[in-house]
């Protein structure tokens, strides 16, 4: 099937995998290399991996946002490896599948070090596919809905081509991800490799990096902490949240299926930041108060996923909804937070 992007024939067939593949005596595991696999969606990806016992999984991190303590249960497992690896600097090893997420996604750590950012889009997922292209394996680039821009479109299909500041203080990231699919569809086109794209939106529950500066982590630690609600103005702005293991389901369908992507991965139930802090509020401290704050710049006014595509080629949509995710998160971040529990 045809996807967007794809004009033209691939010119080369992909390359062939490890023999061991076929061999008819030796049935050797899947290797799966999972880049970015100590973050927040690598984790959670991790375990739904590891609980096939035929699996084997390789993550590579370099820990500049992601944490050792979020993949603590498989370490020293034998199926299990990780290597302190930045992905700007090439990587040998043997694997069948990459799933590529190594990249810092939100803005505080990607406007800390814009530079860093796109070399991690940009080299990083250059170093990845030259990994696929030796070893013959399929890879999975998680990009995001944030090459849609502040859309003009509502909401956002996959045909659509996006409304992106190329000089802004996001564009290390918007443009580094668009850059990255593009890399995506030229090694696709020009040399044969296997791939898949997943477009993620909004995603939340446990193990994000408490003061990321997205908007779910915020208020639950704000509400946790007794702080205000910090609203940035002027609160009619919408986005809609996917909980994490709707998510990781839908990035394995989208490796074990036949299409390319790039295809939407989120939730289309759509929030403002108005409706989205009065439901944190009344779930995790109806005590605290909400304020108003000033915006940031090239903030998109609205984001909503169609994802039709997904629903007709993966069989996916989610399943989890807000209220009933967000507990789950505000318990984890409790914890971490070492916030006793109120009656």
């Amino acid at each position: 099937m045809a996807a967007n992007g794809e004009h033209q024939g691939v010119v080369k067939p992909p390359p062939t995998p490890s023999p061991l593949r076929f061999s008819k005596f030796f049935q050797s595991n899947m290797r799966i290399l999972v880049t970015g696999g100590a973050g927040f969606i690598g984790s959670h990806l991790v375990d739904k991996l590891m609980e096939n016992e035929k699996n084997e999984v390789i993550v590579v991190d370099n820990f500049f946002t992601g944490s050792k303590d979020n993949l603590r249960k498989w370490i020293g497992h034998p199926r299990f490896e990780l290597i302190r690896h930045d992905v700007t600097e090439p990587l040998l090893v043997e694997v069948d599948q990459i799933y590529h997420l190594a990249c810092p996604a939100s803005p505080i750590f990607y406007k800390y070090n814009p530079v860093k950012t796109i070399k991690t889009n940009v080299m990083g997922t250059l170093n990845m596919l030259g990994l696929a292209k030796r070893v013959g394996a399929r890879i999975l680039l998680t990009s995001t809905s944030e090459v849609y821009g502040d859309p003009l479109e509502h909401p956002q299909k996959e045909e659509y081509w996006g409304n992106v500041n190329p000089i802004g203080v996001r564009s290390c990231y918007d443009e580094g991800k668009r850059v990255a699919e593009t890399l995506m569809f030229d090694y696709h086109r020009q040399h044969g490799i296997e791939i898949r794209i997943a477009r993620i939106f909004n995603t939340y529950g446990p193990r994000m990096n408490i003061d990321d500066g997205r908007v779910v982590s915020n208020f639950i630690a704000q509400a946790l902490r007794g702080e205000a609600l910090t609203v940035q103005a002027p609160g009619t702005q919408t986005r809609s949240f996917c909980y994490v293991s709707d998510m990781v389901n839908g990035l394995i369908r989208l490796m074990e299926g036949d299409n390319t992507g790039p295809i939407n991965l989120g939730n289309p139930g759509e929030f403002t930041m108005t409706e989205l802090a009065e439901t944190v509020k009344g779930l995790i401290n109806p005590s605290v108060t909400i304020k108003m704050v000033e915006n940031t710049p090239d903030d998109p006014r609205q984001r909503k996923p169609d994802i039709t595509k997904a629903n007709e080629v993966l069989g996916w949509e989610p399943k989890i909804k807000l209220r009933d995710g967000l507990p789950l998160m505000g318990e984890d971040f409790r914890l971490r937070l070492g916030v006793p529990k109120t009656a």
